[in-house]
């Protein structure tokens, strides 16, 4: 029985010397090629010292060359994170609560479903919100779904709105009316300023 390996896209190159020599798991000393009936795992029939793959462990580094160049190691950091979505007011209340309480920052998505630019930067904000991810939580709330007073509260009036809470306040916004590109560098910016506001 034979598995499926998925790895991530994010990898990074290492050098040759910062590998661990371990003579009893050298790959080069196997002199049969590798052999894979599924043709999905391809990229096993890329490596140039052919050997058996062991992955008991998340963050395993893998002692084979490919034609690619030097090996490389699993970064396990996520690629994005799901907006968390908000329902109701008081849901709102207590994220802004939680946040001040444990001395944090939240984005706050404000977005609605038939908003197209909204449904485009979705995934550009969820990669956004992964790079960020020990440090700030980020929520969504569908204007639709909400009452009108916590949307007027919120000071909402264009979509998509992307705004930094901080100490049951909103420091910073963003609206994001332009290019995807130029509204996650100006939320980047609004997050990495966020300690001057």
């Amino acid at each position: 029985m034979s598995k499926i390996l998925h790895s991530p896209p994010s990898l990074r190159i290492l050098s040759p010397n910062s590998i661990p020599r371990d003579p009893s798991r050298d790959l080069s000393v196997l002199s049969s090629p590798i052999s894979c009936p599924n043709p999905a795992i391809s990229i096993f029939k890329k490596l140039s010292s052919p050997g058996k793959f062991n992955l008991p462990g998340k963050n395993r580094v893998f002692r084979a060359w490919s034609q690619e160049g030097p090996l490389q190691e699993v970064d396990d950091s996520p690629v994005s994170f799901e907006l968390e979505p908000i329902y109701s007011e008081s849901q709102f209340d207590r994220v802004i609560a939680e946040a001040q309480q444990l001395e944090e920052s939240v984005i706050i998505v404000w977005m609605a479903s038939w908003c197209r630019k909204c449904i485009y930067l979705k995934p550009k904000l969820e990669k956004l919100a992964a790079d960020y991810y020990r440090r700030l939580r980020f929520y969504r709330v569908d204007v639709n779904n909400v009452p009108h007073k916590l949307v007027t509260r919120a000071g909402v009036t264009k979509m998509p709105t992307i705004q930094l809470w901080k100490d049951s306040k909103k420091q910073a916004e963003v609206i994001g009316g332009h290019k995807a590109y130029l509204v996650i560098n100006e939320v980047r910016e609004m997050i990495e300023n966020e300690d001057t506001l």
